[in-house]
């Protein structure tokens, strides 16, 4: 049963959106505002920011990739070419299991950095902002700028696979 025109409009409009949230965020926090914060911010002023903005991004992203998940379902098993879970058989399939393989790195990562290099690297921060010396903490700030551009370029090829199964 295909659904209703303004429903699957509806849906795609959501992904779309949630994709643009989760990798326009990425893009600007890896390319424009990490390493800008860096260079023009003393340790404490950067710790407070980094703390802000992770306070405030963090939801939206996470949110994003609910968003992305749910409004994936209902696009793939609305699409003429889904003939069942883990059924390849066409060369839409093969693209869709390997865009969602490539997504799943996506959460791993952004989980990673959501619970592992943020809070360490604030900790750091705050450290460094008393005056205590965190040895780690460059370290993290490359581990950091690494992740988030792992992710961004894995969420091109996200973004490259859509376009692949769209033609398919």
């Amino acid at each position: 049963m295909t659904p209703p025109y303004w429903a699957l409009s509806i849906v795609y409009w959501l992904h779309m959106l949630a994709t643009v949230v989760w990798i326009g965020s990425l893009a600007a926090l890896s390319l424009l505002f990490i390493p800008a914060a860096k260079k023009s911010l003393d340790p404490n002023a950067y710790a407070n920011i980094l703390q802000a903005v992770q306070r405030r991004l963090d939801p939206l992203g996470w949110l994003s990739l609910i968003v992305l998940v749910g409004t994936g379902m209902f696009q793939m098993s609305a699409n003429p070419n889904y003939e069942g879970f883990l059924s390849i058989t066409n060369r839409w399939a093969i693209v869709i299991l390997l865009k969602h393989l490539v997504f799943l790195v996506m959460v791993v990562i952004s989980a990673y950095m959501t619970w592992g290099i943020m809070p360490r690297l604030q900790r750091a921060a705050l450290a460094q902002a008393r005056g205590v010396d965190a040895n780690d903490t460059n370290q993290l700030q490359r581990q950091e700028i690494i992740v988030l551009r792992l992710n961004l370029i894995l969420g091109a090829i996200v973004l490259a696979l859509t376009a692949l199964a769209r033609a398919a």
